[in-house]
């Protein structure tokens, strides 16, 4: 039972795993600091891979101390996030928030202890990306045996959180369709005065300006980035890759020489990138689409796959341009399409990109989120 209460004296942020950066690791700090300087636990951390993560005390599972090659396999590992959610004791919370786009929102709560969960989607693995994580015939097999009963669990668990907010309208209708509950969106939020720090730190030069394309994904089966990929091996234009995931070396070998790679970059040399971009590629479904709003903040038009988040974020014909379907020619269409117009979209998204981005300031997130505990 959720309690009324205005203020906590002590929180607990609890998130799927810490073994990457991307768009709601900067989520995390932010609720951290709005929060007490609350505790954060975790299945495992990978301190190599979450560096913005070492200046916290982070409480791990049983699975942070077991071989790295089960820990850091989604679906070696499967079967342990379960036990490993449900085994934390959060006792001497009365504020507990789960971050989480599978397992986090599972832990187990006293009734004195509210449970908030900031839910990023449904568990993929389970709902929206099966076909993509049990495409190996022995894999598909064993999912056909495991996955009711995890599906049936997870549907459980998602009924554990006092109260679900969600990051997107998109999320919530996926809520509401696969674990039956009712949630409110509130928008990660995008710190205006952190990147405007960083605008204000770059030197700019006109070297390779606007004589590349570029992606910000995590390299992950669900992030479809090898559409991108075939896409511009065919065309021929530059692309920029950042980020790292499990399919890093699949996708590196998928590349021809005119897709560069790159890992563990600065802000400020992300910022950069932006700044320099033709545009930023989406080929993804993307739940919210942080990178999007950074892309727009330098002025840098989004080239986004429509059936996704990303509308929420983009302005269509002003901050980007969307393609109908997850398809290398959808995508290599509105390319050519993007072409005709760049110059005009450039121009606009400089013009409306920041005020589109001001919708989601750092402050409207925490004001919504505090309002949402005192409930």
């Amino acid at each position: 039972m959720m309690n009324n209460k205005s203020t906590y004296s002590k929180t607990a942020i609890v998130y799927d795993w810490l073994d990457s950066q991307g768009g709601i690791e900067r989520v995390i700090p932010i609720l951290i600091k709005e929060f007490k300087n609350a505790d954060l636990y975790t299945s495992y951390y990978d301190p190599s891979k979450a560096t913005w993560a070492e200046k916290y005390t982070i409480k791990t599972s049983f699975i942070d101390r077991m071989p790295s090659f089960i820990k850091k396999s989604r679906l070696l590992s499967l079967l342990l996030y379960p036990y490993a959610f449900e085994s934390f004791n959060f006792s001497d919370y009365d504020l507990v928030i789960s971050v989480s786009s599978s397992f986090a929102k599972s832990i187990i709560t006293k009734p004195q202890t509210t449970h908030i969960s900031y839910m990023l989607t449904p568990t993929r693995y389970f709902w929206t990306d099966e076909n993509s994580y049990f495409k190996n015939p022995v894999i598909k097999k064993i999912g056909r045996i495991i996955l009711p009963k995890l599906k049936k669990w997870d549907f459980l668990a998602a009924q554990r959180p006092d109260k679900i907010a969600v990051i997107s309208s998109l999320v919530q209708k996926r809520v509401k369709k696969y674990y039956k509950r009712s949630s409110v969106v509130i928008y990660p939020p995008f710190d205006i005065n952190y990147w405007n720090n960083i605008r204000s730190s770059i030197k700019y030069s006109n070297s390779n300006h606007h004589s590349y394309f570029l992606l910000v994904s995590r390299l992950e089966y669900y992030k479809k980035v090898e559409v991108a990929i075939e896409a511009f091996n065919k065309l021929g234009y530059k692309l920029i890759i950042v980020g790292s995931g499990s399919q890093e070396k699949k996708l590196q070998k998928k590349a021809n020489k005119n897709i560069e790679f790159r890992q563990n970059i600065s802000d400020t040399e992300l910022a950069v990138l932006y700044s320099k971009a033709r545009a930023l590629i989406m080929p993804q479904v993307e739940e919210f689409g942080m990178v999007s709003l950074e892309a727009q903040f330098f002025g840098c038009p989004v080239i986004s796959f429509k059936n996704s988040g990303a509308i929420e974020t983009i302005i269509e014909n002003k901050t980007g341009l969307f393609f109908d379907k997850q398809t290398a020619s959808s995508l290599s269409s509105a390319i050519v399409r993007y072409k005709s117009l760049s110059y005009n979209l450039k121009k606009s998204t400089q013009e409306y990109g920041l005020r589109n981005v001001e919708r989601f300031d750092k402050e409207k997130f925490i004001y919504n989120f505090r309002k949402l505990t005192h409930l």
